[in-house]
């Protein structure tokens, strides 16, 4: 990709500043006035004092109510595929005809490809190999397939190192391509497969997206239904859970406001817990922190989701977790999908190295490559700092681990 790329599809328009409002669950659509040509780079109005605030390294977290609505710099639900592998991997332990029949049977429910057939040579390239990974809450009701988080994972087969490139969902960007309509990053996966009935279209349509912001090739797409994750735990006995701070929180009573809009609170202690699926996602999604404010951002948010994640791996290792394997398989029957082959699953989770401590975490943020904006309704937007969709790709380009 030429050093001078410019995406004509994710230019953004002059915007005046608002107060950032909370962000709801519909996504947010701007069209932008028809007398502004839609395909020339614009320079927004930032209201950058008000809502700039730094992210926090490693181990630390924000202090500010300010920082509630901020995109995280670290992935969310990053090691799925890893999961995935292990799962396979212990299923694959006990071969047996029977076994090799349903492994098949998963492996063609799950994906768009044939379950043995390679689309990478099974991993056998010296070629970056790059998979966007969307987490969605999942059910038909308004918002459900709105996409919680934008991960891209890139491996380098011959070496396994890995980078790991998180897509903030507050991105505005330009969709359907030179179509004028603007709207958050988050919402593609949704208008793309209509509300999750054409789940290709989508999966095609956020990764075109995502490769023409980061300047990546992303060719393959995961999606996780957060509603099957939660029946997964509960498949495997559900999980021990170190809670490192107590919080308080408001959540919707059900997933779907049309059947029941009204909340109810609830609460984690510090310390050691078992979670079942239910109150691993309610600990993994809670947003409306009512005491430490400080574990109402979405960094916060980030870090809880990927302890629920390390939590059920450490589970699955356990060989007193083998037998209910059938039992995950079915739970993530209906918790992924992908155009990803499962032979090609398998081998990326397996050339992944998540270990390493040189793997790059490269998040897209108001303190890198982004600044801080509000859409003509108030809502909390990021555009590219200076308008230059270039300095992300420069900066993606830059902190990949070759």
């Amino acid at each position: 990709m030429s050093d001078k790329f410019v995406d004509p599809d994710d230019v953004t328009q002059p915007i005046r500043p608002r107060s950032p409002q909370k962000d709801q669950r519909q996504p947010y659509r701007y069209t932008p006035p028809s007398s502004t040509p839609s395909e020339q780079p614009l320079s927004p109005t930032i209201n950058a004092q008000a809502n700039r605030h730094s992210y926090q390294q490693s181990g630390q977290k924000a202090n500010s109510v300010s920082s509630k609505r901020r995109s995280p710099q670290r992935s969310r639900g990053c090691l799925i595929t890893s999961l995935v592998a292990i799962l396979l991997l212990c299923i694959l332990g006990s071969f047996t005809v029977t076994t090799t029949q349903r492994v098949l049977a998963f492996g063609t429910a799950i994906s768009t490809q044939a379950p043995l057939s390679t689309q990478t040579s099974y991993m056998g390239i010296s070629d970056r190999v790059n998979l966007l990974v969307m987490g969605y809450g999942g059910g038909t009701h308004d918002g459900a397939n709105l996409t919680d988080s934008m991960v891209v994972m890139s491996i380098l087969p011959q070496n396994h190192h890995t980078s790991l490139i998180s897509v903030p969902r507050d991105l505005q960007i330009q969709y359907p391509p030179n179509s004028g309509n603007y709207t958050k990053i988050n919402s593609v996966y949704e208008l793309g497969s209509a509300n999750g009935q054409h789940p290709i279209a989508g999966g095609d349509a956020a990764a075109n997206k995502i490769s023409l912001v980061t300047g990546l090739p992303v060719k393959y797409w995961l999606t996780i239904d957060f509603t099957g994750f939660r029946k997964l735990i509960d498949s495997i006995g559900g999980v021990d859970v170190y809670v490192p701070d107590a919080f308080t929180a408001q959540y919707p009573k059900n997933d779907d406001p049309s059947i029941d809009a009204s909340w109810i609170k609830v609460h984690f202690d510090k310390g050691n817990q078992h979670m079942n699926g239910e109150t691993a996602i309610r600990y993994a999604r809670a947003r409306e922190v009512l005491d430490n404010l400080a574990e109402g951002t979405d960094f916060a948010r980030s870090a809880r989701q990927q302890i629920i994640i390390k939590a059920v791996l450490s589970k699955v290792k356990q060989m007193s977790t083998w037998p209910s394997a059938f039992n995950a398989m079915d739970a993530l029957q209906h918790t992924i999908y992908t155009n990803m082959s499962l032979a090609d699953l398998t081998q990326f989770a397996l050339k992944m190295d998540l270990n390493d401590p040189h793997t790059a975490h490269i998040g897209l943020s108001n303190a890198n490559v982004l600044q801080d904006s509000s859409s003509d309704d108030g809502q909390y937007i990021l555009l590219p700092a200076n308008n230059n969709w270039q300095g992300i790709i420069d900066y993606v380009k830059q902190h990949l681990y070759n």
